[in-house]
């Protein structure tokens, strides 16, 4: 299994526009943050996670030719704003992207995009094939072209959020709070992928504090904090303030998981 990040920013991304401080004015590339997703890459097997408003540019950044499907978290516009440039795959794959999603997602979906749901759909609208991620995906998980999938709900204040678990690597991003059955789904994961949104408490993200207790419990051999405002600090002072296992995730970042 392969693991690109390709973008480990919070819903503004960082720089943040006007922003004048100087995590927003570094030069470090690793500074430079699009709006939260991964790449999956199972064999030949290609599957993203959330189309924000940076998919595009995420996609011809780490050259990213080949999509069998698009998996979503929840329904917040900085997971689902790029979802129209699934056109660019539908053309070249001359198919409709498949998408898993639950009933909120695929509501924010046809009501956002709602041209490509019409009757009136053409090659130049994207073209999507909704798989619902309902009761009997959460208890059981679902399969993407031979590979399993492990729903992992857990909360974003009010709003719940999927996680998702593949083989020994599992991503969670948008959480303040992880209820126990979801703690036992995380049992034996090796890589652990979570969002750490700044060092000071937020309604509804875990603070850096919260979000180590929650590493120690899981005890994966490796965690990448993901979901970074420019509030956390610039990365290599962030990183030397970790401690051993944990690394601050960067876009483009790999992580080659056996």
């Amino acid at each position: 299994m392969k693991v690109t990040l390709l973008g480990t920013g919070t819903s503004q991304g960082v720089p943040v526009i006007a922003c004048k401080c100087d995590v927003c004015q570094s030069r470090d590339p690793k500074d430079k943050r699009l709006r939260a997703s991964i790449l999956v890459q199972v064999n030949d097997v290609s599957v993203v996670v959330d189309t924000g408003p940076d998919f595009r540019m995420q996609m011809l950044k780490n050259e990213v030719n080949h999509l069998d499907a698009i998996v979503y978290t929840h329904e917040h516009k900085d997971h689902v704003a790029g979802m129209d440039d699934v056109r660019a795959f539908n053309q070249k794959h001359s198919k409709a992207m498949p998408i898993w999603a639950n009933e909120a997602v695929e509501k924010a979906l046809r009501r956002d995009f709602f041209y490509a749901f019409g009757q009136n759909t053409h090659g130049g609208l994207p073209q999507v094939d909704i798989h619902k991620l309902g009761d009997h995906e959460l208890i059981n998980g679902f399969e993407i072209q031979g590979i399993n999938w492990t729903v992992l709900p857990v909360m974003h204040a009010a709003m719940e959020v999927y996680g998702f678990r593949i083989g020994d690597f599992a991503y969670i991003t948008d959480v303040n709070f992880i209820p126990d059955e979801t703690y036992a789904k995380l049992k034996g994961v090796k890589v652990l992928v979570i969002s750490a949104l700044r060092k000071t408490h937020h309604p509804s993200h875990f603070s850096l504090d919260q979000v180590l207790d929650v590493i120690e419990r899981v005890g994966a051999e490796s965690t990448y904090l993901t979901h970074l405002s420019h509030l956390i600090g610039k990365h290599k002072d962030f990183q030397a303030q970790l401690p051993q296992g944990v690394y601050v995730g960067w876009d483009g970042c790999v992580i080659q998981n056996d």
